[in-house]
């Protein structure tokens, strides 16, 4: 589809060409072709129109001109702006949102996934059932009908009242899979592994880091996750088993990536899938080192932790793709900063050794004495605890390890120390 983008800038956000260039990338990953760019500069954006009465015709006459069929938004448009623009320039308009809402729906892959789509979608669809429905039919579709209009009701009424019913209908569905990843979350906590998660903006390299960390001190090929170099080429959260050799293992979660103006109504949907970032006990922000803009994207990262209450969980910084920015003598880190190229393979293991360094910072170096017959408990902590001494006695084996709190309260009648 040949598409038009259109943005207005009020001088009020200064990272505004590259929000121009990102809505492009994004209209490229809905299979869109954009075929130029109008933008109007002004204070405000207009209530009406969006743009000014002026810009509009001129926006109209260039797609005429080059044969455009959808005109995109940068910003969020509402009801009435959809209205009125698709009546002033008689071609589909679409807005950011809508257009990040495209992507999700067609990179959706599990149950879990398509429900939030689906209820971030409605919720966006809700208010502008009117200029959305004329949309459709400009795409020569039914005007978006659901149903016959019933008796006493009018059609917009009807549509209003089925969507309200589905997002009713969503959100018990979703709170059903929450219930189940709790599930899940609490038995990966019972395990008393530490937990790290990856996060940062979208398409800066977060599943490749994943699948070297699977590949190299994982769960084995058949483990790694989903990568192509696209925009939210990952939706689901994948958690893996990392483990290192030295008996300090870790469990590391793959993230949605994130990304400027990321529908709130999209954050608010994938909460359960997200909170997985908020029960970490340690955060591995993924910067694209190669990007001109990454430390615009790295401050959107943070805002998006911020918005999900994990804005002070302790966080390394992972500069990735160093390798293409020319730097020398990669990997290399500085405190709790590293650069490295996940592509290429390059400091992963050294990844790996800040992230348990991290993790297991807060360990506490007890002894225990287990009699023989508490074999399950010895068990438990030659394989999850980091075992520095051990001897074997008559009546029982005593082990000196580094483990958590919550190791030492539950097995307390066993401490010696």
């Amino acid at each position: 589809m040949r598409v038009l983008l259109v943005g207005v800038d009020t001088g009020q956000d200064p990272d505004f060409e590259h929000s121009m260039d990102e809505l492009e990338d994004l209209a490229e990953a809905a299979g869109k072709k954009a075929t130029g760019r109008i933008v109007q500069h002004m204070e405000a954006v207009n209530n009406s129109l969006y743009v000014g009465a002026g810009k509009a015709s001129e926006i109209r006459e260039y797609a005429e001109r080059h044969g455009v069929e959808e005109v995109i938004f940068n910003d969020t448009l509402s009801p009435s702006q959809i209205r009125n623009l698709g009546q002033e320039l008689d071609l589909p308009v679409m807005d950011r949102t809508n257009l990040i809402l495209d992507i999700f729906a067609i990179r959706a892959r599990t149950r879990e996934a398509k429900l939030q789509v689906e209820t971030a979608r409605l919720q966006y669809m809700l208010p502008r059932l009117v200029g959305l429905r004329e949309n459709l039919s400009r795409q020569g579709g039914t005007g978006g009908s659901m149903s016959n209009k019933g008796a006493g009701e009018t059609k917009l009424e009807l549509d209003r009242r089925r969507i309200e019913h589905r997002i009713s209908e969503l959100r018990r569905e979703l709170e059903g899979v929450s219930r189940d990843r709790e599930t899940m979350r609490k038995k990966r906590n019972r395990s008393g592994l530490p937990q790290a998660a990856l996060v940062g903006y979208t398409n800066a390299g977060k599943s490749t880091l994943m699948n070297q960390m699977v590949s190299r001190c994982g769960e084995g090929e058949e483990k790694t996750v989903l990568v192509k170099n696209m925009l939210f080429a990952t939706l689901d959260t994948s958690v893996r088993y990392i483990h290192t050799g030295d008996n300090r293992p870790f469990l590391l979660a793959d993230t949605v990536g994130f990304i400027h103006k990321l529908p709130h109504g999209l954050i608010e949907a994938f909460r359960s899938t997200l909170e997985e970032v908020r029960y970490a006990d340690l955060l591995i922000q993924v910067v694209d080192f190669s990007d001109g803009n990454y430390r615009q994207q790295m401050e959107v990262t943070n805002e998006t932790l911020r918005e999900l209450g994990a804005g002070d969980i302790p966080r390394i910084i992972v500069y990735n793709k160093a390798d293409l920015c020319g730097m020398q003598d990669i990997p290399r880190r500085k405190g709790e900063q590293i650069y490295l190229s996940a592509s290429q393979g390059i400091g992963i293991k050294e990844l790996a050794g800040l992230i348990k360094e991290n993790v297991y910072a807060h360990r506490r170096e007890t002894t225990f004495f287990f009699p023989y017959d508490k074999g399950s408990a010895m068990s438990y902590f030659m394989e999850n605890t980091t075992v520095l001494d051990q001897e074997y006695r008559e009546d029982g084996i005593r082990l000196r390890v580094s483990c958590s709190e919550g190791d030492v309260r539950k097995y307390a009648d066993y401490c010696l120390r």
